[in-house]
This record gives C-alpha cells, sequence and structure tokens, in this order.
C-alpha cells in the first residue's frame, strides 16, 4: 500500500467524520450537514480509501468508531479547531483595517494622556478613526456609552455594575496658592485655606461633588467666593491673586509658573479608569485601542503627570454601585 498523501483528505471528510461521532448516525449527521445522507456516505467511504483503514462500524444501533477512527477523529477535531482558530484571527485582522474607536472623557485625560495614545494607535492600526467627546462631568461620559455614542469611556472609579472597567491612574488632589515669595506653610491645614477666597467649579460639576463630600468629611464647611467652569481660568485666577483652589493634579498640569502648591491637609485623590459597557458587541478596533492605551499609561514617565501614578492595569473586579466616588 502506498503512501498517504494527506493533501488529498478534504475538510469535508473530517467534518462528516465528527458529526457522525457526535450525533451516532449517518442520518442525523447528514441532518446537522444539510447534505444527503449518501454525501455523507461516499465521504466516509472516500475518506476510509485514502486512509486505508476503517474508521466506522455500521450496524442498525448507528455508527460506532472503530479504535483507530476513534484516534482519528480526535486528530480531525483539533485540524477544524485549527481552522476556526484561523477564521477568527482573519475576521479580527479585517476588523483593524478599517472602522472607528469613538472616545468619551474629560479634558485632562483628553490633554495629557490621549494624544501619546492616539498617536501610537494610528501607527499601528493607520486605517482606523478616532472621534473624541469630550465633557467636564463623568457622568456624562458614562451616559455617552449606555446610548450607544461611545465605545470607550474614561470616568472615576468605582463606576457601576453595567460596565467593565480597568484602573489606569490614581491622580491625587493639592491646594494651589497664589504667588507669594514664601512656600506655603508645612503642614498646610484647613485653616490656612480658609485664610483665602476659594475658587472652585460650578455645583453640579462632579470634580466640584467630589471635593464638597471631602471636606464635609472633614468637617470642613467652605463657601466658594468664585464658582468658574474651566479649569485654565481657574488657574489664571489662582495665578493672579484671586484665590485659592482644589484641583485634581492632572487637571491642573501645567500648573502656571509661581503658583505654589500644597498637599491637601487631608490626601484625597481620584481613581481614572476606562471602561466599557458589559456585554457589549464592540469592534476590535475597540480592544485594540485598550491595550495600546493600557501600556502607554505603565510607560509613561511620571514627571510628564507628575503625581498621577499609573497602577497596573487588570479587570476592576467590584464595581460598586455608586457612580459618586467613595470619600
Amino acid at each position: 500500500m502506498g503512501k498517504i498523501n494527506p493533501y488529498r483528505l478534504k475538510i469535508s471528510q473530517l467534518r462528516a467524520l465528527v458529526t457522525i461521532a457526535d450525533s451516532g448516525s449517518f442520518s442525523d449527521a447528514a441532518l446537522q450537514l444539510n447534505l444527503s445522507q449518501s454525501a455523507v456516505s461516499h465521504a466516509i467511504a472516500t475518506l476510509e480509501e485514502e486512509l486505508g483503514v476503517v474508521l466506522l462500524s455500521r450496524s442498525r444501533q448507528g455508527a460506532i468508531l472503530t479504535p483507530i477512527g476513534a484516534q482519528i477523529t480526535e486528530e480531525a477535531r483539533r485540524v477544524l479547531q485549527g481552522l476556526e482558530h484561523l477564521c477568527r484571527q482573519a475576521q479580527a485582522a479585517r476588523g483593524l483595517q478599517a472602522g472607528q474607536v469613538r472616545i468619551a472623557g474629560f479634558r485632562s485625560v483628553a490633554t495629557h494622556l490621549l494624544p501619546v495614545v492616539i498617536q501610537q494607535f494610528r501607527q499601528q492600526y493607520p486605517g482606523l478613526g478616532i472621534t473624541i467627546n469630550e465633557y467636564q462631568n463623568f457622568q456624562q461620559v458614562e451616559e455617552d456609552l449606555r446610548q450607544g455614542r461611545a465605545d470607550v469611556g474614561f470616568t472615576y472609579l468605582p463606576t457601576q455594575p453595567e460596565f467593565e472597567a480597568w484602573e489606569l491612574l490614581h491622580d491625587r488632589y493639592v491646594v494651589l496658592l497664589p504667588p507669594a515669595p514664601e512656600p506655603p506653610p508645612q503642614p498646610f491645614t484647613w485653616p490656612h485655606l480658609s485664610t483665602y477666597p476659594l475658587i472652585l467649579g460650578p455645583a453640579h460639576d462632579s470634580d466640584r461633588t467630589y471635593v464638597d463630600r471631602h471636606l464635609r468629611r472633614c468637617g470642613v464647611t467652605v463657601k466658594p467666593t468664585y464658582e468658574v467652569k474651566e479649569d485654565s481660568t481657574i488657574l489664571g485666577m489662582v495665578k493672579r491673586g484671586l484665590g485659592a483652589t482644589i484641583m485634581a493634579r492632572l487637571a491642573a498640569e501645567p500648573i502656571p509658573s509661581g503658583i505654589r502648591v500644597a498637599e491637601v491637609p487631608v490626601p484625597l485623590e481620584r481613581v481614572i479608569g476606562l471602561i466599557v459597557l458589559k456585554d457589549a458587541l464592540l469592534p476590535p478596533a475597540v480592544y485594540a485601542f485598550i491595550d495600546i492605551f493600557k501600556t502607554v499609561v505603565q510607560q509613561v514617565p511620571l514627571d510628564m503627570i507628575d503625581s498621577a501614578s499609573p497602577v497596573v492595569s487588570l479587570p476592576f473586579p467590584d464595581q460598586g454601585n455608586s457612580s459618586v466616588p467613595p470619600q
């Protein structure tokens, strides 16, 4: 008997063998494969002829694998699984040749992190486009994902359980003081802060809510002298000596020259996370973007973001039940 030529074997023959093994009969296999029973019988007969061995014993009870038939069936399963994996890889590659990643976030992330991420993303996937929606409020980011207006977003953690999230940064808050010859007192205290007019964001702003809750927990009652929407405007007012503010360090960067930086008397930080909607059917481009973002964040020099500290990017195990970060 001559040498078996593996390239004469057909995928349809292997599929027929595996289906018969699973279903137990030629007739049931024919139904599953949407073929005639004679076509299935022919596929097995030609396969046995090519291999020179009997794969199946036929009887009234159905089709039973011979010992060599059982071994070859397991090999056939692996071949078919390998083909499925090959197709999945090709499908993923096709999804990375064209498409759009829609991002929702807030200014500090968009300013300091997204540009370097987008640069690497475009270098690796030049056919993919990116759109960015910027908001003052992380709740607006989450709503964009709920409404299908964004694929991926940046918010404070913990977040709602409807999202899958990854921790990216721990960003601490600082007190920013007007220029003066002397450095801030050490340690800086709440009474020291009360000597300055306070400049904060508007009451409905999520970052303002975050700071207000922290102050209440510390037993501090303050009423801002100014309520200002834009971080850049707040920084300009501090530089002009109009008051002091409490701001996340990443949001404050680059801190204008002359502004003095003090630690919040009771430390406060926000945890910034990257989120997608759980169980959403997201295109491969979104997961490619997430992978690049997590890699870039871990490589960002700390002096670029100062106090914003990258953390290991792993799935966040317990999202909690509140969209407002804990104090």
